[in-house]
């Protein structure tokens, strides 16, 4: 979901109808963010929308794979099992989010209370995050000459600056004819341009784009469809298959490229692999987030009120994962890197990253991730004539 270690409600609903949707959230989709804002005053006898549980559990999932796969990359160098599994598990965990977030920004436009959510929402988080960890870098890895900058997102923060550019671009995207091919083509041209820079991490951000553009093509009925049980017992060999081609890569193919924060040049590889690895990592992330989404529980959970919390585990683990290699915890004890020791770290990862999507730590760090900053914006005309009206009647 993220840069890697490396040198680098709740009932269950049916899913939103694509007639006359009710808009939701800029920030539903996001990793943690809550999928509401508060309800506007609904018609007398009227219920407001309740949650989707389907897509809560779907992020929480991933939120674990993520944080399992961060706990797994200091053990893939001497386990090859561990770097399968890291393949694979990098293969669909930040597609599947970046599908989520495509798909509830189909109602995003430019009207100012979704461009004030778009700001508080994700882009005071990503500054707030980005001196944050530049800060823990400086403490933690001994290094005050560490820069800050806003234009070279660091670490986990590469997702936000990503995601605001994405959803601000979507009126675009729904204006052209075809959409996943066009982001198809962008994403190939990024993977052989190295020219492009490290600039809001541009690489990542235009190689990822097709997911965001399938998600925003996406209607209630795909989801459905995914979920047939056709689908969840073909999902079976399937990843089976992922598995075994993985731990046959593990030794000859790297990683690298499941991060796509690279070109091929920097890869180390011809310019003619660009078009193939683009094509065919997008087609195996989609066989593989679909799967993944086929096995997720449309019922409420113990954990679907977690899904409501994903982006603070998002973020907050990140200084455990780093902290982690920065103190050489996996360097001080040789069992971590025995099957019993990748087993507990599996658990552990699972474990924190759980606690820190729960509700008291939401509300500990929601003046970090939901600002309101009422104060810094102008009030909407029409929202105050409304509440004159509302007030006189």
């Amino acid at each position: 979901m993220t840069n890697s270690l490396r040198p680098h409600g709740y009932q269950r609903t049916p899913l939103p109808q694509e007639s006359a949707p009710t808009p939701p959230s800029p920030r539903a989709d996001e990793p943690g963010q809550q999928a509401t804002t508060p309800p506007a005053a609904s018609p007398a006898g009227q219920k407001p929308k309740q949650r989707d549980a389907f897509f809560d559990n779907a992020k929480y999932l991933a939120i674990v794979l993520v944080a399992m796969a961060h706990s797994w990359e200091p053990l893939t160098d001497s386990s090859r099992t561990a770097e399968a599994l890291y393949m694979v598990v990098y293969t669909f965990h930040m597609p599947a989010f970046i599908v989520i977030s495509g798909y509830f920004s189909r109602s995003f436009d430019l009207r100012p209370d979704r461009l004030k959510r778009l700001i508080t929402g994700i882009a005071v988080p990503y500054v707030i995050f980005e001196v944050a960890y530049t800060l823990f870098k400086r403490w933690a890895d001994d290094d005050p000459t560490y820069d800050f900058s806003l234009l070279d997102p660091w670490y986990l923060t590469w997702f936000l600056i990503s995601l605001f550019v994405w959803r601000l671009t979507t009126p675009i995207w729904k204006l052209v004819r075809w959409p996943i091919p066009l982001a198809l083509a962008i994403a190939t041209l990024s993977a052989v341009s190295p020219d492009i820079g490290d600039d809001l991490d541009m690489q990542r951000l235009l190689q990822f784009l097709p997911f965001f553009i399938l998600g925003l093509c996406m209607k209630p009925e795909h989801f459905q469809m995914i979920r047939r049980r056709s689908v969840r017992i073909a999902s079976v060999p399937i990843f089976a298959c992922a598995l075994v081609f993985a731990y046959w890569a593990a030794p000859r193919m790297s990683s690298a490229w499941f991060y796509h924060r690279d070109s091929v040049q920097e890869l180390g590889a011809p310019p003619w692999t660009g078009p193939v690895m683009t094509l065919a990592l997008f087609g195996c992330s989609v066989v593989l987030v679909s799967c993944f989404f086929a096995w997720v529980p449309r019922r409420h959970m113990w954990f679907t009120v977690l899904g409501a919390g994903t982006l603070y585990g998002y973020l907050l683990h990140g200084f455990l994962a780093k902290g982690s290699r920065f103190w050489g915890w996996f360097d001080d004890y040789e069992w971590l890197h025995k099957p019993l020791g990748e087993i507990a770290v599996t658990i552990i990862a699972a474990t924190v990253v759980t606690a820190l999507c729960t509700p008291p730590v939401q509300r500990a760090f929601r003046f970090a991730m939901e600002p309101k900053m009422a104060w810094a914006f102008r009030k909407d005309p029409a929202e105050q004539a409304r509440s004159r009206t509302t007030t006189a009647a």
